[in-house]
């Protein structure tokens, strides 16, 4: 191996300029010292250069240069990051490697070694290796690639703080929704958290499941009103004069069965929030009544002709629909809008967020098999192949769907079964289309090119999703039992949003 296993010369191209490449995906200081990386090798010359550059940068670092110690070292203390040598005198980095996983199975581990072959990189993959690094490397090299690890690792304990946070307050709860990475998604989140402290009225919009309550309730806990009521009604699910009684209650005798005061949620969320799920499905009329308590808090009963209440309420609203679509069709009142939309958030579709998939299907997995198991059985867990189907997968019903599928799951499996694709429930999406003979409800009224391409576009939504299903998320498997090249079939994916694993997995 010799000296020339790290080549690092300052006056060379491959030199790090001040913040360049020392931080090629500007991973904060603060961060870099606490990743503890464990650089494990037998020669000492290669251990200190290593060492050298990386605690120049930042980094904890912890060197071991003989075997039997690493294995020890590695099975009773947690590293972010471990560089080790593939062929070691006395313990082969391979057994380190699957030592350090099996007790810390976050570890990201870098084998390196100066005899590469592909038979020692596929095995060093295979036992769970993050990359391969072979020798000699330059310091550029080292630095970037340990970029790319601590990037990963900074990530991994972002979901995880989030999630111990969310856990924190709601217990280990089915709702816990605001997991997630993806930049759109993380975006709304850092969003409602800064304007929760504030008593700004809030809208969200976003596509059915897609965590809008969720999110409601988020801004209410971390709100000056946490510890008064946060009320929720649904204005989709009760008829408008039972929709009005409910938000501004009614007098003795306002009408049949009126036989007592009722005080409104309205004046029930006084102090508190006022959640109104499904605005835009309340009629005009008492869109109207609704802007007058906004404007000036006061609060009259159905059947009373004088005011009955003045309230101190925030309100958050959510929408399936696009909320400046509904104003243009005359749905949602121009003025009641723009009072209740001082702050927008839009909630991402799932199918645009495939990153959080595998965070989520493993939440609700532990979730609802710790809910509906005896206590101390192992958890199932999904394989890979599983997570490519998850992720290929429509999710028209968002993370509600992807909830109910893995709670399917966790009721069948067997304890610390590995789940496949086939142990996946996969549901008949034609189900969302009423049909006609055959065909998607109103098409034979359609002009002919217009209804052709809806029957086409029903059909290859369909035929894409029973295709990945039946190959088990394994996209070259798809394109053979379809009789089409890959590139066909990712074409027709990305027609239809569906998410796919890029990688090869023939």
């Amino acid at each position: 191996m010799g000296a020339s296993s790290l080549t690092f010369n300052p006056g060379r191209a491959d030199a790090p300029p001040d913040g360049a490449a020392r931080d090629p995906l500007s991973i904060p200081g603060e961060v870099k010292a606490s990743i503890r990386i464990c650089v494990i090798d037998d020669e000492r010359t290669l251990r200190e250069s290593c060492a050298s550059v990386l605690q120049m940068d930042g980094y904890n670092v912890t060197l071991i240069g003989r075997g039997e110690e690493a294995l020890e070292t590695v099975r009773r203390r947690k590293f972010d990051l471990i560089l080790v040598d593939l062929y070691m005198s006395q313990v082969s980095g391979i057994d380190i490697l699957r030592a350090a996983l099996e007790a810390y199975k976050d570890t990201i581990v870098v084998v390196m070694t100066g005899n590469p072959s592909v038979t020692s990189s596929i095995e060093a993959l295979r036992s769970g290796a993050w990359d391969y690094l072979p020798k000699p490397f330059s310091a550029t090299h080292l630095q970037v690639l340990v970029g790319r690890a601590s990037h990963a690792v900074m990530v991994s304990r972002e979901a995880q703080d989030l999630r111990l946070q969310l856990m924190k307050q709601h217990g280990h709860s089915e709702k816990l929704a605001l997991i997630g990475i993806s930049p759109t998604f993380r975006k709304a989140v850092e969003l409602a958290r800064k304007v929760a402290p504030t008593d700004a009225s809030v809208l969200i919009s976003g596509e059915s499941g897609t965590g809008k309550e969720v999110i409601a309730q988020f801004i209410h806990q971390y709100s000056r009103r946490a510890n008064k009521t946060l009320v929720p009604i649904n204005c989709a699910a009760l008829p408008e004069p039972l929709l009005e009684s409910e938000m501004f209650g009614h007098r003795k005798g306002a009408f049949t069965g009126a036989d007592r005061e009722k005080p409104g949620l309205l004046e029930t969320a006084n102090g508190g929030t006022l959640f109104l799920d499904e605005l835009t499905e309340m009629s005009l009329p008492l869109q109207a009544k609704l802007l007058r308590v906004i404007q000036d808090g006061v609060v009259r009963r159905v059947g009373s002709e004088s005011q009955d209440a003045v309230v101190d309420v925030r309100f958050i609203s959510a929408t399936n629909r696009d909320p400046q679509e509904a104003v243009d069709q005359g749905i949602l009142r121009n003025d009641l809008f723009y009072r209740l939309r001082v702050v927008p958030i839009k909630l991402p579709p799932l199918r645009k967020r495939p990153e959080d998939i595998p965070l989520l299907a493993n939440h609700f997995l532990t979730y609802y098999w710790q809910r509906h198991r005896q206590v101390g059985e192992r958890s199932p867990k999904l394989s890979e192949a599983s997570v490519t189907f998850l992720r290929s997968r429509p999710w028209r019903g968002n993370v509600r769907e992807l909830q109910n599928v893995i709670e399917h799951v966790a009721v069948l499996a067997e304890p610390d079964q590995v789940i496949q694709p086939n142990d996946i429930p996969l549901y008949d999406d034609a189900a969302d289309w009423p049909v006609e003979n055959g065909l998607p409800s109103g098409v034979m009224e359609e002009a002919y090119h217009p209804a052709k391409d809806r029957v086409i576009a029903q059909f290859e939504k369909e035929y894409l999703n029973r295709l990945v299903g039946r190959a088990g998320g394994n996209m070259s498997k798809a394109a053979r039992l379809a009789g089409i090249d890959r590139t066909t079939l990712y074409r027709l994916m990305d027609k239809h949003e569906f998410q796919r694993d890029e990688t090869e997995d023939a």
